[in-house]
């Protein structure tokens, strides 16, 4: 589904996402779990997982500046964007998927964003063969991270709305972004793909229950594979632990970024996982 909303956007915007994925679905403990994939399958594997009540159309304009040189595959997680719905959610179920969606790539670096993160660090403590890295996009290595706020908007039963643009009015990150301005071309577009029709009008894609789960992360120490935390100057996450997350992961600052840099600042988070790319030794162009 595209939107009619008038928003000039830039060439680099365009042109990125006139690259359009290959679609596919793996079917993972009887849940089908939608994936996008750009670039020739031969080519070393980058593994994009997006946060919470997100989807992978987030990386519809980050995934084409990394096709040239790799396979990049986009997953949605279970009770997200297209994949199906599970009568229940938790990290140990979606690490299962993204073990799946890694295994149609040769050892990938996985860029995992918030709960994408969380995700992506059980499954590197757990399963060390699967990644050959690890980008966390301000995605804490700790439990704790207070999203009360999101948690409570997320049970509540999906509002219908009359008309797409009705619903593109009302579309909202979760957790909110106050701080910084997402670009506006961007926001539409993922706010547009973001909507499923439904009685009466339309809805949001992903399942209200998969918010406010009791969660775990793993243990990012334990990890064989290379791993860098990029963090957002304006994100969720606390200083003085991402200090102590020094002490077993190099972390990388986004200054001006919000908690969600592909909406806010998406061409400085291409840059910065190039670099981390080429400092873990895969090629970049």
């Amino acid at each position: 589904m595209t939107t009619t909303h008038a928003c000039h956007a830039p060439a680099w915007f365009t042109d990125a996402i006139a690259r359009e994925p290959e679609l596919s679905a793996l079917d993972v403990a009887g849940c089908r779990i939608h994936l996008r994939a750009w670039g020739a399958p031969d080519r070393p594997g980058l593994l994009l997982v997006h946060g919470g009540a997100a989807h992978g159309g987030w990386w519809d304009h980050i995934a084409p500046f990394f096709a040239g040189t790799h396979r990049v595959v986009a997953l949605d997680l279970s009770g997200h964007g297209d994949s199906g719905h599970r009568a229940g959610y938790g990290i140990d179920t979606w690490s299962e998927e993204v073990v799946a969606a890694a295994g149609t790539l040769d050892r990938p670096v996985l860029v995992g964003h918030s709960l994408g993160g969380r995700v992506g660090a059980v499954v590197a403590a757990r399963h060390p063969h699967a990644l050959g890295g690890l980008v966390l996009v301000d995605a804490p290595t700790w439990d704790g991270i207070d999203e009360t706020d999101a948690i409570a908007r997320s049970r509540r039963p999906h509002r219908v709305y009359a008309t797409v643009a009705e619903a593109l009015d009302r579309w909202a990150t979760l957790p909110r972004q106050e701080t910084t301005a997402a670009l506006p071309y961007v926001e539409r577009r993922i706010a547009a793909q973001s909507l499923r029709p439904a009685e009466g009008g339309w809805t949001w894609k992903f399942d209200p229950r998969v918010l406010g789960l009791a969660s775990s992360v793993g243990d990012v120490s334990r990890r064989t594979c290379p791993a860098v935390l990029l963090r957002a100057e304006h994100g969720i996450l606390d200083a003085e632990k991402v200090r102590a997350a020094r002490d077993h992961l190099v972390v990388v600052d986004l200054p001006a970024a919000g908690h969600h840099p592909m909406l806010d600042q998406p061409l400085q988070l291409v840059a910065a996982i190039r670099a981390v790319l080429a400092l873990m030794s895969v090629t970049v162009p």
